[in-house]
């Protein structure tokens, strides 16, 4: 069953596309919705994030988050037109991720929202790591942040910022902004139910990110790990 869900979450395509012989749609479906309801995407990455940090270590001194904005041809909620699709149907996920670019937390919205409202409960994220956190946090943002509003918010959150200033061109590997970019580019690349939303739940949609940002900790901390650790199963290559 959660093979299926994988499957479909990389694949994309409908729920009778994966069906079988052995599961049918419904029972993907059913399945799913019951796993959402007890919460085990959510509580996957954050195991996954916690094996991370125990095994290697999550660089939380330095976060970066930004919006990416994706085909959403359905419908439905946290849906809205799209400025970079003629007005079409798009969703937004305002990102924040990490010194290294592993997804931390995600907001969905409508393809028609702005970034800087989205800082607040992208930032809020944070909360999962409790009383984790450094004392001293620094933001990397892009132009599309840079206002007094947004510089008030981060004062009262306790985080200092970098903010590319409007108007201004930096190269985006002259910031600490890149990994941002890099982590949107693995959700519309390697996962097609990202790159294209067709659920038109928001409860459904936040499972999807929840379980490609499971896997894309995992594959990081396998990674990382064969670099530093020896275990029996070992590759002789590193993945």
């Amino acid at each position: 069953m959660f093979d299926k869900l994988l499957a479909r979450l990389v694949l994309g395509g409908t729920y009778q596309q994966h069906a079988d012989h052995q599961v049918s749609a419904t029972t993907l479906r059913s399945r799913r919705d019951e796993w959402i309801a007890a919460g085990v995407f959510e509580a996957l990455h954050q195991a996954a994030l916690d094996a991370y940090g125990q095994a290697i270590g999550l660089d939380l001194e330095n976060l970066a988050v930004d919006g990416c904005i994706v085909k959403a041809p359905c419908g439905g909620e946290n849906t809205g037109p799209s400025p970079v699709d003629r007005g079409k149907s798009g969703t937004k996920r305002s990102l924040l991720v990490e010194g290294g670019g592993l997804p931390i937390g995600c907001v969905l919205a409508g393809g028609n929202r702005h970034d800087s409202p989205l800082l607040r409960p992208t930032l809020e994220t944070l909360g999962r790591f409790k009383s984790h956190l450094p004392d001293r946090v620094t933001v990397h943002l892009d132009s599309g942040y840079d206002s007094r509003v947004t510089r008030n918010l981060l004062t009262e959150m306790g985080c200092g910022w970098q903010i590319t200033p409007k108007g201004a061109f930096v190269p985006i590997n002259h910031t600490r902004r890149w990994v941002v970019e890099r982590t949107n580019s693995w959700h519309t690349r390697g996962f097609k139910s990202l790159a294209i939303v067709t659920d038109r739940s928001a409860v459904v949609q936040a499972a999807w990110v929840a379980l490609a940002n499971a896997v894309i900790v995992i594959r990081r901390l396998i990674r990382k790990a064969w670099a530093a650790y020896r275990w029996d199963t070992r590759p002789a290559r590193r993945p």
